[in-house]
């Protein structure tokens, strides 16, 4: 059996998710692109003006890593009940970009912002631009992607790599943040605040 890829109506419907999204967050006057005024590849700073503006940046592994998870989701919710498992790219990747989707839009909310600022290590956050939130949508779209593609064990291993190397470069990361956002342990605040890659 060959890789599977998604279909073009599957691809289709992703899109218009991911474009519904770009506008709910357009009329949340959300800025476009960076207010520097101008749009980079990568910025590798998380406590300036410039994080989460631009394509890419030290939170884009964590949407990757999303987009593994998110695979795992479909396969349990489709692939497993379905031989040959076409279902989990034709629903899974869907899914996947709805969930992403509504998640850009939450966390340009004023309360997620807030929060962000107040429990994380990013306390210089203050929102995305809406092509941050695109390609962050884009790079959990590869994340999945690579999960269809590799086989388990790689994927986890990516995956466990991807988040070490954050945590440890700028003491952050998905596990990291979701431990801050819903349960502060005020040792991993301070082990945060004490980085100098702020």
């Amino acid at each position: 059996m060959g890789v599977l890829i998604p279909d073009r109506r599957t691809a289709f419907v992703s899109i218009v998710i991911a474009i519904v999204a770009v506008g709910i967050l357009l009329a949340m006057d959300r800025p476009p692109i960076c207010e520097c005024g101008y749009v980079k590849l990568w910025h590798g700073r998380i406590n300036d003006a410039g994080n989460s503006q631009h394509i890419a940046d030290w939170y884009t592994p964590s949407h990757i890593i999303h987009g593994m998870i998110f695979y795992a989701l479909g396969w349990w919710l489709f692939a497993r009940r379905e031989p040959g498992g076409s279902k989990a790219v034709r629903w899974g990747l869907p899914l996947a970009v709805l969930i992403e989707a509504a998640w850009e839009v939450l966390e340009n909310t004023p309360f997620v912002i807030d929060r962000f600022r107040s429990v994380t290590a990013n306390f210089g956050y203050s929102g995305d631009s809406v092509l941050n939130s695109t390609a962050d949508i884009g790079w959990m779209a590869f994340g999945f992607w690579l999960a269809l593609r590799l086989p388990v064990k790689v994927t986890v291993a990516l995956a466990v790599i991807a988040e070490l190397v954050v945590s440890l470069v700028v003491r952050d990361g998905l596990v990291l943040t979701i431990v801050m956002l819903l349960f502060p342990i005020d040792a991993i605040a301070d082990w945060q605040a004490a980085s100098t890659h702020g």
